[in-house]
């Protein structure tokens, strides 16, 4: 029995909430921890607040003597470690992770500085092979590698959740739904490059990975129960195996607001612009929206400003403004009125693969029909196993599918066909003969 395991029997611990609905026709026995249907004179228990971990708030791992005595520690633990990162979106440049925390039977919980000691890549290696399980982990993961931690082996509980059918996901409600705790989530968007870390944010750090382990081991059990855990390890291992995404092609495209954007020279405008915040960004190591916001790029764009004075009149270029910043920024607008008519950027990206659905209808009818016959049979299948339709097939292979269906369009042919897109065997499995039908209907 874990060390939560015991808390939560202590506690004769019941959930509140937040299950999956029961099938009515699954076999075995329900998940340890989930809700069980009550009588209607005998109201669930409260959840228990989780106010400080079982060890209190573990000392901050900052130098190479105390990472060396961590990295032995975790090696000599036992089953799964659960692994968290803290980032500092919205006030730093990039994604790096500012704090680790890890949390392993017979070891404890940890908190590792990773601007202290940047390369982890000792510890990476020393929980090789072990499961690692994390929370929404491709959030996780990109700024994990950039530290040297890689894992071979993961269970991602949000993952775990949709799969299994829960209405919600968050880290919160899966442990208020599943174990009957409530984590204080005060403290998820504070700007975690601050150094000393103040103590209320390292406690509510460690609580994250406190039950991490045992919400994973209710979530495998009940992903079990449905018939279901195969297909959850099908996709931890998708996401474990996944290389690095390639970098975004035209990210400046991505401005909010860009809808408004027309003309090729408004877009020459934006991309000078956000090209120039990104370069000012990455030096001063804060978040681009710090230095120009997204609404102050579109609104340059549309104006076209003639000179600094114009530019000083739009929204986002005020009195707070010097005027070293304002010749900055119209001299990125100037060079965008400079270019060539060849130089500036096309309205569109290049697109690859099928157009957007909503053009279906125009450049071909009979595509748009079998688009619309499978998007009903994908969401009918989804409702069937209870999960998202996302995570039932990515919507991208049924349009490919769908606009350029294989011949024969039966479940052999359009299983080939999901699998060369990426889907796994238990999502080929599930939807090949339902999107055959559909594409043949």
């Amino acid at each position: 029995m874990t060390d939560a395991q015991e808390t939560a029997a202590a506690s004769s611990l019941r959930t509140t909430g937040g299950a999956p609905p029961d099938d009515g026709g699954s076999t075995g026995s329900p998940v340890s921890g989930a809700r069980t249907t009550e009588p209607a004179h005998e109201p669930a228990p409260a959840p228990v607040p989780l106010l400080e971990p079982r060890e209190g708030i573990p000392p901050v791992v900052a130098d190479a003597a105390s990472l060396a005595e961590v990295v032995a520690a975790f090696a000599a633990g036992s089953g799964p470690v659960a692994v968290d990162a803290e980032r500092a979106s919205g006030y730093r440049y990039g994604q790096r992770a500012y704090l680790v925390q890890l949390r392993r039977e017979g070891t404890g919980s940890a908190l590792i500085d990773p601007v202290a000691c940047p390369d982890l890549s000792g510890l990476g290696e020393a929980l090789s092979g072990v499961e690692w399980v994390l929370h929404a982990a491709t959030q996780d993961l990109p700024c994990l590698r950039g530290i040297g931690m890689v894992p071979t082996r993961l269970f991602d509980t949000e993952l775990a959740g949709r799969l299994a059918g829960f209405p919600r996901v968050g880290l919160g409600a899966m442990v208020e739904g599943v174990l009957g705790f409530v984590l204080e989530k005060g403290h998820s968007a504070v700007d975690w490059s601050t150094r000393p870390l103040p103590e209320p944010w390292l406690r509510y750090a460690a609580l994250d990975v406190e039950l991490l382990v045992d919400l994973r081991d209710a979530l495998e059990a009940e992903l079990d129960r449905q018939g279901k855990l195969e297909w959850a390890h099908q996709e931890f291992d998708a996401i474990a195996s996944a290389p690095p995404p390639e970098p975004r092609k035209d990210p400046w495209r991505r401005t909010s607001g860009m809808h408004k954007v027309r003309r090729r020279r408004q877009l020459g405008v934006v991309r000078e612009l956000w090209e120039t915040r990104d370069r000012i960004a990455q030096r001063r190591d804060v978040s681009p929206g710090k230095v120009l916001s997204d609404a102050a790029i579109v609104e340059a764009a549309l104006s076209l400003p003639a000179n600094v004075h114009a530019l000083s009149a739009l929204n986002g270029y005020g009195h707070r403004m010097g005027r070293r910043q304002l010749e900055q920024w119209q001299a990125a607008v100037d060079r965008a009125k400079s270019l060539s008519e060849a130089q500036l950027p096309q309205p569109g990206q290049p697109v690859a693969g099928p157009p957007p659905p909503r053009a279906w209808a125009d450049k071909d009818p009979a595509a748009a029909a079998r688009l619309s016959a499978a998007r009903t049979a994908v969401s009918k299948l989804a409702e069937k196993l209870n999960m998202p339709q996302e995570n039932l097939i990515a919507p991208d292979a049924v349009r490919r599918v769908c606009w350029e269906p294989p011949q024969p369009a039966d479940p052999d042919s359009v299983a080939a066909a999901l699998t060369a897109l990426g889907a796994r065997p238990w999502q080929v499995d599930q939807v090949a003969p339902a999107l055959a039908a559909a594409l043949t209907a």
